[in-house]
């Protein structure tokens, strides 16, 4: 059954700290059931809440494709390496810019958004090979935890050490919450890894549970939080609740942050696994899950009402200007102008290499297309040292106003501020 168990901590430091961070002592770690062996009973009302929360996402499903362009950007902060990079994440503009550069020569382009984008590129095939495969494996989320600390060798693999969550960075005395001591590790991380790839509970159910478990097993030094943000995704995807969009589950958990760490500490108990306060740990948690899960769907909604706003707009924009032009006839459905407009919202940064490279067109086309979005208002150029790019300030704007949303608690900025670090508000 899951556990506190006491363990000693020997210090080494024997100078230049105070004594406090120079203590040895005992302390409690923590070691869950495992997720194959252990029971669920659901009340009622969560049961019922969770799949309220599993249908409102499959409502999504008309919305997947713009959805899944622009939602990449709204979880860059996922990719954003901790020990690398402090403060607001790169704006959207250096990011997309920097996708850019993967393929074609962008200049200017700054460290911090190379490395956002770099690692946006590893969770995307991260996300990919893991919801594809027939079976994940642990070594699948060891190679992709080592893919998002690529210069960081010592991290990679599960730890050999203990870990712990908040307090000192010398001893676990005062920590928040202690994992499981290292030799439970590998077990542990096998049943989770097992029960992944299974489908005995409903796909929100599941995806809670691997998160928490994994959140609570704590396997690396460093890189959990990333790791277990992705296996939501991981989880959905497999099941089929969401085979294209990426739902903002992890920022809506993390601006929640009050409740998220109450239902992780809930499912934290050391009660008999078939026991009523067992089972009412593990609902308190799925209910906290599955709640964020409809939050974050209801914001996803309100992300695709938005751009099919957009997409009247454009549609309006770009008739408005053929029509000054004297072209009565619409624009065909293959031409290079409607190829770009179809994916602005997944490519809201490029230039003329760019739709010749995805669209196969030649340079008179592109640059043809290009111009006719510029004239509509529904791009704006600029240039770099020679390079001419294009952005689509709508979309990048409403990136911006949306992951600001998602940062306060009320999600909405007039009633709530952000509560972690976000962007700056477009200006008008």
């Amino acid at each position: 059954m899951a556990t506190w168990e006491e363990q000693w901590w020997e210090s080494t430091i024997e100078s230049g700290l105070p004594r406090r961070e120079r203590r040895s002592g005992a302390y409690l770690s923590y070691t869950p059931d495992p997720l194959l062996e252990t029971p669920l009973l659901l009340p009622p009302e969560v049961d019922a809440l969770v799949a309220r929360a599993e249908q409102s996402v499959r409502t999504l499903g008309g919305n997947a494709r713009d959805l899944a362009g622009i939602a990449r950007f709204l979880l860059r902060s996922e990719a954003i390496a901790s020990s690398r990079i402090e403060g607001i994440a790169p704006a959207v503009q250096g990011i997309a810019l920097a996708e850019l550069g993967a393929h074609e020569s962008v200049p200017d382009v700054s460290a911090q958004a190379q490395l956002v984008a770099n690692n946006m590129t590893v969770l995307q095939d991260a996300r990919t090979i893991l919801a594809t495969t027939p079976t994940v494996t642990l070594e699948h989320l060891i190679a992709l935890h080592a893919a998002l600390l690529p210069d960081e060798p010592e991290h990679h693999g599960t730890r050999g050490v203990q870990n712990w969550i908040g307090g000192s960075n010398h001893h676990p005395l005062d920590a928040d919450f202690v994992p499981p001591a290292p030799p439970r590790v590998d077990a542990l991380m096998g049943d989770l890894v097992a029960y992944l790839n299974g489908a005995g509970h409903a796909p929100i159910v599941q995806a809670a549970l691997v998160h928490a478990q994994f959140e609570t097993i704590h396997p690396f030094t460093d890189g959990n939080g990333r790791v277990g943000r992705a296996l939501i995704h991981t989880v959905l995807t497999r099941r089929g609740l969401t085979p294209e969009a990426v739902l903002p589950v992890s920022l809506v958990l993390s601006t929640l942050r009050h409740d998220y760490v109450a239902g992780l500490t809930a499912y934290r108990h050391s009660y008999a696994a078939d026991s009523p306060a067992g089972h009412a740990a593990r609902a308190a948690w799925i209910e906290t899950f599955a709640s964020a899960v409809l939050t974050a769907t209801d914001q996803a909604g309100r992300l695709a009402s938005d751009l099919a706003f957009l997409r009247t707009e454009w549609a309006e924009r770009l008739s408005s200007s053929r029509a000054e032009q004297g072209k009565v006839r619409g624009i065909r459905s293959d031409s290079a102008t409607a190829l770009i407009l179809d994916d602005l919202p997944a490519t809201p940064v490029l230039t003329s290499t760019t739709v010749q490279r995805i669209y196969g067109v030649s340079h008179v086309a592109a640059d043809r297309a290009l111009a006719e979005l510029l004239t509509a208002n529904i791009l704006s150029a600029n240039e770099r040292r020679g390079v001419r790019y294009y952005q689509a300030f709508d979309v990048l704007d409403l990136i911006t106003h949306t992951e600001r949303r998602l940062a306060s608690t009320k999600f909405d900025t007039r009633t709530s501020p952000p509560v972690h670090p976000v962007p700056a508000r477009p200006a008008p």
